[in-house]
């Protein structure tokens, strides 16, 4: 049977399950992504389950979200991190190694092995020819151990690529066009695999800037193959050993299919605020900004940034313009240092950031109320940039420099000078930086450097049997983790400490929630209900952690977002879904849902009444979990679980 390459990778890992679209396998873990949002849980967790040493592969903890350090938080949770890493065996990445997708990417990164990451945009590293995901953080714990990850078998859709892209139109705008198309729930579910001719002209960070943002189409995975262009930048990063063919069979066949002519792109912008809101440059030109933002995961390249410093290269950036340049890799950075790329940026006025996520995760560069951002970044989130009913565009470099240029979101088609080539530096700098996992036996005589702010995960009880709780927020579609639990200087210094970020949940969406929900723990827990796509964006399992803390038993959505479903889960929230959607309309807040006999009900089917309080009427609802996922919920989420199968 010919295979694509998305299920060559499934194949190559399968551990249990068949390969049936919407049935659950269970598929092995050779490498491992954290990051220090979500990692410093993800080292607790394993603290906790007694790990002794990592069994992947590779694994690596990266410190590229919370850099900025006003006062001793986050240099606190870097140590415990470096501890950590040493304890476990893990690769560390400093504070100013860079974004952990593109590092990852230069440094362990190999064709043909599959790569779990506890941040959604981990799938840019199927830019590789891997199998990369993002997934809850515990997921990740679970992988460092041994274990091995569920996930529903996806559908596979092949996207042709044909032609070249023209002047002045970049990778950005290539999967900025899938959106433009799909949404952002278009790829629930599925695998996005690139195949055709024009993979010739793009770079493997060009691929890199498309996987990314699968990520914002809801997709499980982007799989690009790996094929000659890989082999060379292997090369270049002094790896190519590692290196190994992988592309479709002949005859390889998909799911569904779309087809993208690149000769035929033009510069293409997500107005806010949703990455998917995407329109013509030209539609929107004129529109006066305040400021235009080059970097992120989602255009980490060398040529992302050099292309910029050509283009503003001998001209100064508009008045009252904040151009900021926030670097990816110390590599990257150290390469447009040598080529005069970072002095033509700060000659027209460009203020450089330290390398890292920066603006991007609402970690500084927050823009200034009641003005518009232009941004490479890959999300614009409500509120997300660190500024409260912020406006952010997202679009490509060459379009973020241009308009720093003129002050107004510009067309670049529309300039009285040439559009700029450039290549990369003939002979670049190599750096490997990442602190190398210890031997096993000096790594068990590390102790754990946790610092005040570090507090361990309480308790938490099973199931009952029996469930009274009040509906405390109703919400609309699209709600992402960011809304839920928002990142930003503000809040993530208080990611080890479970009872401090809890007091963040929900404030963008009702500032009394958190009040409530304390008080309801304390009565049995409560409700929440919402609409399509719940859960959207990052993969921050605090989004699911902290609402249990406060007492959130029962999620009652139309759908979820594939990471946070699986979040809710492991926490021991039972996500379920609305049978019949109209029944989302007779749900108030205040309302209280009654659920009688429930784990017999959990256990006999996909389906469980719930008794309306007021009025006692009963409405069907359902939660398509899978045996393993039922067990997980009865225990009260993940740890329990695992608990309960070492007694």
């Amino acid at each position: 049977m010919a295979l694509n390459v998305a299920q060559k990778l499934i194949k190559n890992h399968l551990k249990s399950g068949k390969m049936e679209p919407g049935s659950e396998i269970s598929l092995d873990i050779d490498q491992t992504l954290t990051q220090d949002a979500t990692g410093t849980m993800v080292m607790l967790e394993l603290e906790a389950m007694g790990l002794d040493y990592a069994k992947t592969e590779a694994s690596a903890q990266y410190v590229d979200h919370n850099l900025i350090q006003v006062d001793n938080k986050n240099p606190d949770d870097h140590l415990f991190l470096e501890s950590a890493a040493q304890r476990f065996g893990l690769y560390y990445s400093r504070p100013g190694n860079g974004v952990s997708h593109p590092v990852h990417m230069q440094r362990l990164a190999v064709p043909g092995k599959t790569l779990l990451g506890s941040d959604s945009h981990t799938c840019a590293n199927g830019c590789m020819g891997m199998l990369a995901m993002g997934a809850g953080g515990i997921d990740v714990a679970m992988a460092i151990t041994g274990e091995p990850f569920y996930i529903k078998m996806p559908e596979v859709m092949g996207v042709k690529l044909t032609g070249d892209l023209p002047d002045w139109v970049s990778a950005k705008d290539v999967i900025l066009e899938m959106l433009r198309r799909y949404d952002v729930k278009g790829g629930v579910g599925k695998i996005i695999e690139y195949y055709g001719p024009g993979l010739d002209n793009l770079s493997a960070m060009d691929r890199h800037v498309i996987a990314n943002m699968g990520a914002e189409l809801g997709a499980t995975a982007t799989v690009f193959p790996s094929d000659n262009e890989v082999k060379r930048f292997l090369a270049q990063q002094d790896r190519e050993d590692e290196w190994v063919e992988l592309v479709a069979d002949n005859g390889a066949t998909y799911d569904s299919y779309d087809e993208i002519n690149l000769s035929e792109l033009e510069p293409l912008i997500a107005k806010p605020s949703s990455p998917g809101n995407v329109v013509p440059v030209s539609d929107i030109a004129g529109t006066p900004i305040y400021q235009s933002y080059i970097g992120s995961s989602a255009n980490p390249g060398y040529r992302d940034f050099a292309v910029a410093a050509e283009i503003v290269k001998g001209r100064r950036i508009a008045d009252g313009m904040s151009f900021d340049i926030n670097p990816t890799s110390r590599q990257m950075l150290t390469n447009l240092v040598k080529e005069f790329h970072i002095a033509s940026l700060l000659q027209a006025g460009a203020r450089l950031h330290q390398a890292g996520c920066n603006g991007c995760i609402g970690m500084g560069q927050a823009p200034a109320s009641g003005r518009n951002s232009l941004r490479t970044t890959p999300r614009n989130f409500p509120g997300r940039s660190g500024t409260s009913e912020d406006s952010v565009f997202l679009c490509g470099p060459e379009t973020a420099a241009v308009s720093a240029l003129t002050g107004e979101i510009t067309d670049p088609r529309t300039m009285d000078f040439a559009y700029p080539e450039v290549s990369e530096p003939s002979d670049p700098n190599v750096e490997d930086l990442l602190d190398r996992p210890l031997p096993p036996e000096e790594a068990k005589e590390v102790d754990l450097v946790k610092g005040s702010n570090i507090v361990s995960i309480p308790g938490m009880g099973d199931l009952p049997d029996k469930l009274e709780v009040p509906v405390l927020l109703k919400v609309g579609d699209n709600i992402s983790t960011d809304e839920i639990l928002a990142g930003g200087a503000r809040v993530l210094p208080y990611r080890s400490n479970l009872p401090e970020i809890s007091n963040f949940t929900f404030e963008a969406v009702d500032s009394t929630y958190v009040d409530r929900g304390i008080e309801s723990k304390n009565a049995g827990g409560h409700a929440i209900v919402g609409g399509y796509n719940y859960g959207q964006g990052s993969s921050r399992e605090h989004a699911a952690l902290a609402p249990r803390y406060l007492g959130l038993r029962v999620a009652v959505v139309k759908d979820y977002a594939r990471i946070h479903w699986q979040n809710l889960i492991n926490f021991g929230i039972l996500p379920l879904k609305f049978t019949n959607e109209a029944d989302y309309d007779k749900l108030s807040k205040g309302e209280v849902l009654k659920f009688t006999n429930l784990r017999q009900q959990l256990l006999e089917g996909d389906k469980l009444t719930a008794t309306l309080a007021d009025n006692g009427e009963d409405i069907t609802v359902e939660h398509n979990l899978t045996p393993r996922q039922k067990d997980i919920i009865l225990h009260g989420g993940l740890i329990n679980w695992i608990k309960a199968k070492q007694v």
